[in-house]
């Protein structure tokens, strides 16, 4: 099964996946925050399978803990969290990865 929302996590700095990052995919209602899935990304630094096939239309958001993926290496990390906020409007498919260094990321609405 393929998620409506899967993401793909690539350290920039080693120039390899990130393995390993936990990551929460919520509702975000207003001001409330619900929990619909977490997950952590494969080998290959992906994460196919959070949450259901089928998501109501909405504002998203994944939490990805890059503060504990850095640590694992004893790497400082300038944002212990990162966040991505997105509208999904439609019943396609919605792939959200990230391009991550311990001082930066980038993100963007992939394929």
């Amino acid at each position: 099964m393929t998620s409506h929302v899967t993401t793909h996590v690539l350290d920039t700095a080693l120039g390899r996946p990130a393995t390993g990052v936990a990551v929460t995919l919520s509702l975000v209602d207003e001001r409330v925050v619900e929990i619909m899935a977490v997950g952590t990304t494969d080998d290959d630094g992906r994460l196919t399978d959070l949450g259901p096939e089928h998501l109501a239309a909405g504002t998203y958001r994944l939490t990805f803990d890059t503060g504990a993926y850095f640590a694992r290496d004893d790497r400082p990390a300038y944002f212990p969290f990162v966040e991505v906020t997105f509208v999904l409007d439609s019943s396609e498919h919605h792939h959200v990865p990230l391009l991550l260094s311990p001082f930066a990321y980038s993100t963007y609405r992939g394929s």
